[in-house]
């Protein structure tokens, strides 16, 4: 849905009823991803396409009859070789299709509204539906900011909104679209529900310094947790495409420069791996003073006293020098690059959500963090 945001956005100011057909799951070559959307007015005008060509004219009928009923519908589209006529997806995938009507008086109005507009003036935006579990529930939305405010609600147990907000947040923070399934009592278990978070956001970025071997395993460990990643290194015999063929960028500047003049923000993540004082301080007092989720720096514990020193003598703060985490990564024991990378990896993970890095087995902490907890704006806990 989110993909034709710009149009939908004019429709809700326009005061138009409308429905909107959902790709909320594929299976095999589906021409369309989860998120492709098309949407009817009362009109009859159509946007958008959830399949290409195949199943439009079934998925625009579904769209006017949903938007007639006031119901919220999910079909399965696939290809069917026993009735030559029937109406299926002539790739040979399936398409799941959640089909909301979104009318002036419907209660999801203003969650959808308010995603849209944000999507539209080109904010993070992140919009959760359940598309399987009680029928009353189905179709029932959420809109998520990276602040962890909302707009709407899914009905059912007060504490599935909170459930739901946190999951919303960890998919809008990767910048992924996709479903997941959580208890209709907000708890892990329990009766399911299933939610299909759309999330519209660009990936979190992860910037690497130090073109080394560590880097190297970093870089893979950072694409495999949904990070858009950057290796910088002022040497270009050692910042090459042969050596980082995953990075998506390989940038050959000083790491200082380069990250003044860069674009960061509240969710990327800066990896020091140099570990040489003519690079490493000079970027670290341009990190530390950056509203970035995570920096880290490799290095001994005497290395760290004596960076920590040379950044004292530049003027940082204690507050700004207690946000570096050196020597980086959580305690693994890792030697190998590999093991480093997954270290780090890990220690990036629990940064992001709370975690405190112990083991799970015979400790007394929750299995899943959920921070401070949402905040539904409008509300007394939205302060």
């Amino acid at each position: 849905m989110l993909d034709i945001a710009g149009e939908l956005d004019l429709w809700v100011r326009e005061g138009r009823d409308f429905a909107v057909a959902t790709v909320v799951a594929v299976g095999g070559s589906a021409p369309r991803m989860p998120g492709a959307a098309l949407a009817v007015d009362g009109a009859g005008t159509a946007i958008g396409s959830v399949s290409g060509g195949c199943v439009e004219g079934a998925v625009y009928e579904l769209a006017v009859e949903s938007l007639e009923s006031g119901t919220t519908v999910l079909k399965r589209f696939g290809y069917s070789d026993e009735d030559a006529f029937a109406v299926g997806l002539t790739c040979g995938g399936v398409i799941d299709v959640l089909v909301t009507p979104v009318r002036r008086d419907a209660p999801a109005r203003p969650a959808f509204a308010a995603a849209l507009a944000a999507r539209a003036a080109g904010e993070a935006a992140a919009v959760a539906r359940i598309t399987e579990g009680p029928e009353e529930l189905l179709g029932q939305a959420l809109f998520v900011r990276e602040d962890g405010t909302y707009e709407g609600g899914l009905g059912g147990h007060p504490a599935l909104d909170t459930t739901a907000v946190a999951e919303t947040l960890a998919l809008l923070g990767a910048g992924r679209t996709g479903s997941v399934e959580i208890g209709a009592d907000g708890s892990r278990c329990g009766r399911p529900v299933t939610l299909f978070v759309e999330s519209s956001a660009p990936p979190p970025r992860m910037i690497v310094f130090g073109a080394i071997d560590f880097a190297a395993a970093l870089v893979r460990a950072g694409k495999f947790l949904g990070h858009h990643v950057t290796v910088c290194d002022a040497r270009p015999v050692f910042a090459t495409r042969g050596r980082f063929p995953e990075a998506d960028e390989i940038v050959v500047d000083w790491p200082h420069r380069y990250l003044e003049s860069t674009h960061t923000d509240a969710r990327t993540v800066l990896c020091v791996l140099t570990h040489d004082p003519k690079f490493d301080v000079p970027l670290l007092e341009v990190a530390l003073r950056l509203p970035v989720a995570y920096v880290g720096a490799m290095g001994s514990r005497r290395t760290h006293e004596d960076r920590a020193g040379r950044l004292r003598a530049r003027g940082l703060t204690e507050p700004e020098i207690s946000r570096l985490r050196s020597p980086i990564g959580l305690d693994l024991g890792a030697r190998t690059p590999e093991e480093t990378a997954l270290s780090i990896a890990a220690e990036i993970v629990a940064v992001r959500h709370g975690g405190s890095g112990a083991p799970l087995a015979g400790a007394r902490v929750p299995i899943h963090h959920e921070g401070g907890g949402p905040r539904r704006v409008g509300s007394a806990s939205a302060a």
